[in-house]
């Protein structure tokens, strides 16, 4: 497999401080392994990542954003998910 040919990879980092792994960028590589250790040296030089994960960019699915309106449409109609018309006794700051 030449380089032309390598699979995109998205990788994920979680830093020393958080509870949750975020997407750092992109890059190319034969396989996982290679993906990671890629990854390891691109986005953690400065020692702030403790976990990484990397998958290959053809396995991500997500909604197409010119029906972003229709597929989130669901949620507008559930307005108790929405503390809008909640009466809060003036005791209480900052909500």
């Amino acid at each position: 497999m030449s380089k032309k040919n390598w699979p995109l990879w998205e990788v994920f980092i979680r830093s020393k401080q958080g509870l949750n792994h975020k997407h750092v960028g992109s890059l190319h590589a034969a396989n996982a392994d290679m993906a990671i250790e890629n990854a390891r040296d691109v986005y953690t030089r400065r020692k702030e990542g403790v976990s990484i994960w990397v998958v290959e960019s053809t396995h991500i699915t997500a909604n197409n954003p010119d029906e972003s309106e229709e597929f989130f449409e669901p949620a507008t109609d559930k307005v108790y998910r929405h503390p809008t018309f909640y009466d809060l006794p003036d005791e209480v700051k900052h909500i």
